[in-house]
């Protein structure tokens, strides 16, 4: 496994590994929490993966725990990112709140669950609109000169909101969901991140699993599973993008690759800058996953993928009418 560079000088496995699913979102939760942990493990021993994405939300709280259990005998070969910003009451969210001093709350405990000492890429989990981003980054930047906190983040926050952070303290990586079906960032927050340096951290780079080809109208979804609220799951919209996947499993298939490398190969090509972080809760995945690194697409591919996936368009919202009024780009 090669690194890249994120902002600020952060480097990290071309491909880092979002553990989100591993506690929630994608249907019934793994029983053995022995084997999230192994697999956690795997991912660095074998495929040489060292970012891992996680959030106090996620559980809540019990992702943190997983994760940090999972890498405390490997603490000094990861770059371990989590977030702050949601309201948690009995175990759910009840909207934003990045105030100061919630954040500092935030990192204390996000540090105690995942054991360690040091955050090293802290996130604005969603940009709050009752709290100046300027204040958001301050408080930041107090946790880094406190050394509880190494690198700060945003994620799904718009080109200005990025530049007015970054104003007050050097932004490190600005995570939002990017994909072939999910070209959201690309007009204005990648510029953005180009012109000031940061780095850029695609979460659901496989579209929900759908650009691996796994996922038909046939799918049937538990109601515990994301994709059962999604607007572009809904049947007659994946029926109208299959046949994005389809050209994509196409130009797969000579190469001897999966689409899900594919769909990966073209996001690391895009920029140098740029790393994805799939989520799975299989070592098969891992594998699969990471060897993406070692897909090749020619320019003339690239500009075939962008031209279909322009051509063809995509059906159905990526989220719901709420988590869509959440997105800032």
């Amino acid at each position: 496994m090669h690194t890249r560079t994120l902002g600020q000088g952060l480097e990290v496995s071309a491909v880092g590994l979002g553990c989100m699913g591993m506690s929630q979102s994608y249907g019934p939760n793994p029983g053995d929490r022995d084997d999230m942990i192994g697999v956690i493990r795997y991912a660095v021993e074998s495929a040489g993966v060292t970012f891992f994405d996680t959030a106090e939300v996620y559980g809540p709280y019990v992702n943190e725990e997983l994760v940090g259990e999972a890498l405390a005998p490997l603490r000094d070969q990861v770059v371990i990112a989590t977030k702050f910003g949601w309201n948690i009451q009995d175990g759910k969210m009840t909207g934003t709140n990045s105030r100061p001093e919630q954040i500092r709350r935030v990192a204390d405990e996000s540090l105690q669950r995942l054991g360690i000492d040091v955050i090293d890429l802290f996130y604005q989990h969603r940009v709050d609109p009752d709290v100046p981003i300027e204040d958001v980054a301050g408080a930041v930047a107090e946790l880094v000169q406190a050394g509880k906190v190494r690198h700060f983040g945003l994620s799904e926050a718009g080109a200005d909101t990025i530049r007015r952070a970054h104003a007050v303290h050097p932004v490190t990586a600005v995570q939002s969901e990017y994909s072939l079906w999910t070209r959201d960032p690309e007009p204005k927050v990648l510029p953005a991140c180009a012109e000031l340096g940061i780095g850029f951290v695609p979460f659901s780079p496989l579209g929900k699993g759908f650009l691996t080809g796994t996922v038909s109208t046939s799918t049937e979804f538990t109601a515990d599973d994301i994709r059962s609220r999604v607007p572009r799951f809904e049947a007659g919209n994946l029926s109208a993008n299959e046949a994005l996947v389809a050209y994509v499993r196409a130009l797969a298939e000579p190469k001897g690759c999966t689409p899900g490398q594919i769909a990966l190969a073209w996001l690391l090509a895009q920029h140098p800058w740029i790393v994805p972080i799939p989520g799975t809760r299989r070592r098969p995945r891992i594998d699969e996953n990471t060897g993406a690194t070692q897909v090749a697409l020619s320019a003339d591919e690239i500009a075939d993928l962008d031209a279909l996936a322009a051509r063809i368009g995509v059906q159905g919202d990526r989220y719901n009418p709420a988590g869509m009024a959440m997105v800032g780009l």
